[in-house]
C-alpha cells in the first residue's frame, strides 16, 4: 500500500482524498454555521430562532439549501448572462480554495507552503471581483451601487489587515502557519500566544476582518436600507446560495486566520494538556460566535464613518505598529517577545 501511494496515481489520490476531507468539514461547518448565527441573533432578540426542522431545528440549514437549490434560476433579461452566473461562482471557489494553507494540526495541511499567507491574502483579495461581477452584469443601479461599495471597502481593509499580519511575520520570521503557531508554544501556554505582545492589533484585526467579509455593522454593500439588497438584488435560487455560502466560508476563514496569528492555533492554552485539532476547531467556533453577537448587537455604520475608520485610523495605526515591532524585534525590545526567530529560520 506505501508503493502504490509513492506512484503518481497514488499520489493523486490521496491529495484528492485529503481535499474532499477539507471540503467536507468547511461545507458541514456552514450547515452549523448559519444555524448558530440565526440562533445567537434569535437568542440576542429573546425569540426562538430555528425550532422546527429537526431537534431543535437543527436541520433548518439543510432544509433551507434544498429549497434555494430546487427553486428557478432567475436571470433579469437585460443581464450579461454568462457574467451573471460566473460571479457567485468566483466568490464561493476563492472563498473554497484559501483553505488549502490552513493547519488544522501539526502537519495536517494540504499544502504546507512557505509563503501560506501570500496564498491567503492573494485568493481572499480576489473574491471582491465575484462581487464587482455580480453588481455589474445584473444592469441594475442598486446591485451596481453595492459591488462599488465593496470593492472599495474590501481594498481598504485588506491594507489594515496585510499591516497587522506583516508585525506577526516580523516576530516569526516566516510566512508559513505552521512556523507562526510553532513560535507560539511555551511553557506558559495561553501567555505564550501573539495577542498579549501584538494586543492593540488583534481588535484592528478582527474589525478589519468585519469589513472584509461585509459583515455587520459593516455590511454596506448589502444595506438593505439603502440598496435593497445590493449586489445580490437579481440573485435567487442557486447563485444567491452560492454567494451566501461563499460569504460565511470567508469569515470561517478570517476565525481561523485569527486562531493561527494570534491564538496558538492547535495549542493548548493550559500547559500540560495535549494540544490538537480539537483546539483548532474550538478557538474558530469562539471566534464565530464573537462575529454572530457583533452582528446582533451593533447598528450599521454609514459609509463614510467606514472609508474615515479604516483610512485614517487603522491604516496610520497599523503602519506605526509594523515600524514598532521592527524595532522591538531588532533590539530585543521586552524581553524578546517581539523577535521568535529561531522557529522561522
Amino acid at each position: 500500500m506505501a508503493d502504490f501511494f509513492a506512484t503518481p496515481f497514488g499520489i493523486f489520490i490521496l491529495v484528492l482524498a485529503q481535499t474532499l476531507a477539507v471540503v467536507a468539514f468547511v461545507m458541514i461547518s456552514l450547515l452549523f454555521l448559519v444555524y448558530g448565527d440565526r440562533k445567537i441573533w434569535a437568542a440576542v432578540q429573546m425569540r426562538r430562532g430555528p425550532n422546527v426542522v429537526g431537534v431543535f431545528g437543527i436541520l433548518q440549514s439543510v432544509a433551507d439549501a434544498f429549497k434555494y437549490i430546487l427553486k428557478e434560476v432567475v436571470i433579469p433579461a437585460g443581464s450579461d448572462k454568462s457574467v451573471f452566473l460566473l460571479a457567485p461562482l468566483i466568490s464561493f471557489v476563492c472563498a473554497m480554495i484559501a483553505w488549502a494553507a490552513i493547519p488544522f494540526n501539526d502537519g495536517w495541511v494540504l499544502a504546507d507552503i512557505n509563503v501560506a499567507i501570500l496564498y491567503v491574502m492573494a485568493i481572499s483579495s480576489l473574491e471582491v471581483y465575484g462581487v464587482i461581477m455580480g453588481g455589474w452584469a445584473s444592469n441594475s443601479k442598486y446591485p451596481f451601487l453595492g459591488s462599488l461599495r465593496s470593492a472599495a471597502q474590501m481594498i481598504s481593509y485588506e491594507v489594515s489587515i496585510g499591516l497587522i499580519i506583516i508585525g506577526v511575520i516580523i516576530s516569526t520570521g516566516s510566512m508559513n502557519f505552521g512556523d507562526i503557531v510553532r513560535a507560539q508554544d511555551g511553557s506558559f501556554g495561553f501567555f505564550n500566544w501573539y495577542w498579549l505582545p501584538h494586543f492593540p492589533m488583534v481588535f484592528l484585526f478582527f474589525i478589519s476582518a468585519l469589513a472584509e467579509t461585509n459583515r455587520p455593522p459593516f455590511d454596506l454593500p448589502e444595506a438593505e436600507s439603502e440598496l435593497v439588497a445590493g449586489y445580490q438584488v437579481e440573485y435567487s435560487s442557486t447563485p444567491f446560495l452560492l454567494f451566501m455560502a461563499g460569504e460565511y466560508i470567508a469569515i470561517f476563514l478570517m476565525c481561523a486566520l485569527t486562531s493561527l496569528l494570534f491564538f496558538g492555533g492547535w495549542l493548548s492554552p493550559i500547559p500540560g494538556l495535549p494540544d490538537g485539532v480539537l483546539w483548532m476547531v474550538a478557538k474558530m467556533a469562539f471566534f464565530f460566535f464573537i462575529f454572530a453577537m457583533v452582528k446582533a448587537i451593533t447598528p450599521r455604520y454609514r459609509y463614510d464613518q467606514l472609508m474615515r475608520l479604516g483610512w485614517k485610523v487603522f491604516l496610520p495605526f497599523s503602519l506605526f505598529w509594523v515600524v514598532f515591532v521592527s524595532f522591538a524585534a531588532k533590539f530585543g525590545w521586552f524581553w524578546g517577545v517581539f523577535a521568535r526567530w529561531t522557529t522561522g529560520g
